[in-house]
């Protein structure tokens, strides 16, 4: 048992320090000092907050840099239910690179990163909501379990759990959860089925990290009674980095491009506080550790070891690090002879990676090949140099995970490179390469992640290591290197990834939503990708009996790894309104690949591969549109340029440097995308034409944007508000019935808006000019009826259309209402006669 655990804090400490496939850290001297001084401090802080972004990189960087603590966020969602500035993933997806975002974050202020199972299904405006949708049991065991693996000395929450509705769902549920967990992380009998990998931890104190803006100002933060605060000068200047805490916590919240929160770095005098909430009450309120011990004493045999590595941190040689060798080879086999787990096994790998830096260290397994498939032999490429004057021999390489050994006996010499190359096969049965907290299938509210012991760890498991055992000094230290694959780019350089383990043969549906508004036949594509040599097989597209596919499947064969060919499968739909699951299977051997791999590849995070199953949905649906030309203008990005030709639409993207009288002529109706106004600063410059667009008699609409447009986006006055409708099956009121939008070309009825997903719509206008026509309204449980959901204006001859709805999600989740009611707002320009009622707001 003892063993087991063992390997299972190792593998959770790992997890906090993987690393960006991109090239080896050489650290300078002073950032080995720096390491060397941590190796000293024996305290950890865990700030807990709802979602990527929430943290404060201030706090962190303050901790893990001034302090020398270790630091963790501990992020209760991946941020699956934003938006994304940089692309058009969503969901799941959107999740997967906040998810690297805050790893990249969290390499830049010294933190280490935790997640819960929690699943950020969107905006909620109670901690009541979130924690029905989370499930409160699983949340609130995870962050126990987070808690028990992390032991910290301190909690310190974003939020004030004591102000629960003042601020978003996630946010109040964040702090209510870790307040309870405080003392039930110690309590055997709260969840004890953890107990065989974690043991019972009480956490000595815990804060609320309060702002201004839970103020509503800085004047009112000013003036508030701070008497039970402890306040900390985080405005730190580290001589040694050349740069301020302030400036280290800019560039780490930097990392979140997706959510466009690109930081500017500050110097000078700066206070962050904390109001204690719960543990031993401070006396001095000038260290959140007081009278905790951080040294080595708190540890059983550990006094000893904190001297000796008192001693390096004083005679460390900036110039000639190396000579710490023999005394941290020395503190390294002390700690290994410790019998406490916890700091053992933290220690022993800070501790080899300083060692590694001193030493000048370069130990690399560079794959052959970036992908390849379970059961391969894969060829590595081995480099390990020694760049000091240190003893230093090479034992023998393990690779993993055949556990092969493979005896080397070889003195590195001092800058003598060593290139050799060894085989590793890989088992049949490895996994592919893929967040593991998406393989299973989750609910809205939570994933699924069946072994309790992956629960929390933040990255893709990666399987595939070499282990360098190296004796330095005469003492044996093993140091685990993921396998890489590097290339040179010709404007870039040298280029790392991962090895990724991918499926044999990988099939999509190109089309997510089809569209089925008749009888006729329809073409259907399905991609099929090759992950090996030589793949021959029959692809099929699975469907219910009353849908007819020809041909029953077709044969196909891939020469290479990575080719790739389209087919086409015709496709009719029964006569009757129907929904289904299509999915594309591919038959090799008898065995089903029915995988579809999706590549998440950004200049700022890892490389991801996401497995999903390949299917996609199909709605025969009667849905009737014109021969509208339409011009798209993309904003944060979204997808509904597509769900616009799976409505028959003929669909142009138009670059927003190009909108001019001319180009516009060319079309019926100009759609701008989401946040488009926020995101694509040009478009200032471009209202008058498109307003004179509208005025010689087209249509325009206008997806939702923030309320922090500088200038108006409409012909008419109109204020942006933050009401949104978060409850997807709140009741619709039609507030104008008999308005063309909901009757032509298709009558649009309260069904057309069951099935939403996520929400109704966001940022809807609360103030607007009396020549807008406010269509729906609807609100969440408890509130105020929002009409600003679809807002319709007559403008010269044509029509201006504001809407909040979110289109963007519905459209490709194949919301059937969704379709019709665009269709009709595209059709305004042609209106049959239907009096309007004008409701004023």
């Amino acid at each position: 048992m003892q063993k087991v655990l063992i390997r299972f804090l190792v593998i959770f400490l790992l997890s906090f320090q993987i690393i960006h496939a991109q090239k080896a850290k050489k650290p300078s001297s002073v950032e080995i000092y720096n390491q060397i001084q941590k190796l000293n401090f024996l305290g950890s802080v865990l700030y807990v907050a709802a979602h990527p972004d929430d943290e404060n990189t201030r706090l962190i960087s303050y901790f893990s840099n001034e302090t020398k603590a270790r630091t963790a966020y501990l992020s209760l969602t991946r941020g699956d239910g934003g938006q994304n500035l940089i692309g058009s993933q969503l969901r799941e997806l959107l999740g997967v690179i906040r998810t690297q975002e805050l790893i990249e974050a969290r390499k830049i202020d010294g933190g280490e990163q935790i997640f819960t199972r929690a699943n950020d299904f969107g905006f909620s405006k109670n901690p009541e909501e979130t924690l029905e949708i989370w499930d409160k049991e699983k949340v609130l065991s995870d962050i126990i379990f987070a808690i028990r693996k992390f032991q910290p000395d301190v909690i310190i929450n974003r939020f004030d759990h004591r102000t629960s509705g003042n601020t978003h769902g996630h946010h109040s549920a964040s702090a209510i959860l870790s307040v309870e967990s405080f003392n039930k992380a110690n309590d055997p009998t709260v969840f004890p089925e953890q107990l065989s990998l974690v043991q019972p931890w009480q956490t000595k104190r815990q804060f609320f990290n309060p702002s201004w803006w839970f103020y509503g100002s800085q004047e009112k933060f000013k003036a508030a009674d701070k008497t039970n605060f402890i306040s900390l000068q985080t405005g730190v200047y580290y001589t040694s980095l050349g740069k301020s805490n302030q400036e280290i916590a800019a560039l780490s919240r930097s990392c979140h491009q997706s959510q466009g929160f690109g930081s500017t770095g500050s110097r000078g005098e700066e206070t962050e506080y904390l109001e204690q909430i719960n543990g031993d009450i401070l006396k001095d309120k000038v260290s959140v550790f007081e009278g905790i011990d951080t040294s080595w004493n708190r540890v059983e045999g550990g006094k000893p070891i904190g001297e000796l590595l008192t001693k390096i941190a004083n005679d460390f040689d900036f110039t000639t690090p190396s000579s710490s060798i023999p005394d941290l080879a020395k503190a390294y086999s002390m700690i290994q002879a410790l019998s406490e787990n916890h700091w053992k096994s933290l220690k022993s790998q800070e501790i080899k990676n300083t060692i590694a830096a001193c030493a000048g260290l370069y130990l690399e397994a560079v794959s052959q090949i970036q992908e390849t498939t379970p059961g391969s032999l894969v060829k590595l490429k081995i480099e390990a140099i020694n760049r000091s004057s240190a003893d230093v021999e090479l034992i023998s390489l393990t690779t993993l995970p055949d556990g092969k050994m493979n005896p080397k006996n070889l003195v590195l010499v001092t800058n003598v490179l060593h290139n050799s190359t060894i085989d590793l096969q890989l088992p049949s049965a490895i996994e592919y390469t893929q967040p593991y907290w998406l393989k299973e299938k989750g609910t809205e509210g939570i994933y699924t992640v069946s072994d309790q012991k992956n629960i929390g760890i933040s990255d893709v498991f990666r399987e595939v290591e070499v282990v360098f055992n190296l004796r330095i000094n005469g003492v044996e230290i093993p140091f685990e290197r993921t396998v890489v694959y590097k290339y040179n780019d010709g404007v870039k350089g040298e280029m790392y990834n991962y090895l990724d383990i991918v499926p044999e043969v990988a099939t999509s549906i190109l089309d997510k939503v089809s569209l089925f508004k008749d009888n006729k036949k329809k073409y259907i594509a399905v991609k099929i990708k090759a992950g090996k040599d030589d793949v021959k097989g029959d692809l099929t597209l699975e469907l219910p009996i009353n849908w007819l596919v020809v041909p029953k499947s077709i044969p196909f064969g891939l020469e290479k790894k990575g080719n790739e060919q389209t087919f086409y499968f015709e496709v009719t739909s029964p006569s009757t309104t129907e929904e289904v699951l299509a999915k594309s299977i591919a038959v090799i051997d008898g065995k089903r690949y029915d995988n579809e791999q999706i590549i998440i590849d950004f200049d700022h995070i890892t490389k991801q591969q996401v497995l999903k199953t390949s299917e996609a949905k199909f709605i025969r649906m009667d849905l009737k549109t014109n021969n509208e030309r339409i011009g798209y203008i993309m904003g944060a990005g979204d997808q509904v340029p597509n769900s616009l030709r799976q409505m028959g639409y003929k669909v142009s993207l138009i670059h927003p440097e190009e909108i001019s009288p001319e180009k516009l002529a060319n079309f019926d109706v100009i759609i701008t995308g989401i946040r488009a106004f926020n995101t694509v600063k040009v478009l200032a410059n471009k209202q008058n034409v498109l307003f004179e667009f509208v005025k010689s008699g087209k249509t325009m609409i206008v997806q939702y944007n923030t309320p922090d447009v500088i200038y108006n986006i409409a012909p008419y006055s109109m204020t942006i508000s933050q009401d949104r409708v978060t409850d997807e099956n709140a009741e619709v009121r039609f507030l104008t019935p008999n308005h063309p939008v909901l009757n032509w070309p298709n009558k649009i009825t309260a069904k057309d808006f069951e099935g939403w997903k996520q929400e109704q719509g966001l940022y809807y206008p609360k103030e607007f000019d009396k020549a807008f026509i406010p269509i729906l309204s609807s609100n969440d449980k408890g509130e105020s009826p929002k009409n600003g959901a679809l807002l319709v204006a007559p403008y010269g001859k044509g029509y201006y259309i504001y809407t909040g709805l979110s289109l963007f999600r519905e459209l490709p989740e194949g919301v059937s209402g969704a379709y019709k009611l665009l269709s009709n707002m595209i059709s305004l320009k042609n209106p049959v006669t239907i009096p309007a009622e004008k409701v004023k707001p």
